[in-house]
């Protein structure tokens, strides 16, 4: 949800960003990542009985089929999927893509860099108060030595792709 990671990390340019909320999905912290890191990343499951709130970006395709890409679609760590989003701010329902994956490990919890970066996100869109401190209280773990060396390697092939 963080602009500074989808500009900055993902070099994605977003034309406009709304709070949303999709309904009939809860999001989860115990998804492996591309490469095993010792903590869990974001990702959303069905439940009728729950709502995710969240940020709906307008993109470009081509902007899309980058995320794709860093978000492993095309290796099948995550695969998209269609939902019904409704707007926060004026309760709108518009079509949205989303990831999710059916990879799960109730063992992992994210990094506290991570949800660092997420409650930004969810700061920086107006996402509702009790929504940010729930955030605040998901239990977390000190970022691995494996992700702290990771993600330079993993920043350094997204710029190189994005420039050529």
């Amino acid at each position: 949800m963080e602009t500074a990671t989808l500009r900055g990390r993902r070099g994605v340019e977003v034309r406009q960003a709304v709070p949303a909320r999709v309904s009939g999905w809860r999001i989860v912290f115990d998804k492996p990542g591309i490469v095993s890191v010792g903590h869990g990343f974001g990702n959303i499951v069905e439940d009728p009985a729950a709502a995710v709130l969240g940020v709906a970006y307008e993109l470009p395709e081509a902007e899309m089929e980058h995320l794709d890409l860093t978000e492993g679609v095309l290796i099948g760590n995550y695969r998209r999927v269609e939902v019904s989003a409704e707007l926060l701010g004026d309760g709108r329902r518009v079509g949205a893509w989303t990831f999710a994956s059916e990879k799960r490990d109730p063992a992992l919890e994210p990094s506290t860099r991570y949800m660092a970066c997420v409650v930004a996100g969810a700061l920086e869109h107006g996402l509702p108060a009790e929504y940010v401190e729930w955030l605040r209280g998901v239990p977390a773990v000190v970022e691995s030595a494996e992700a702290k060396a990771f993600r330079p390697i993993m920043d350094d092939a997204l710029r190189r792709r994005r420039r050529g």
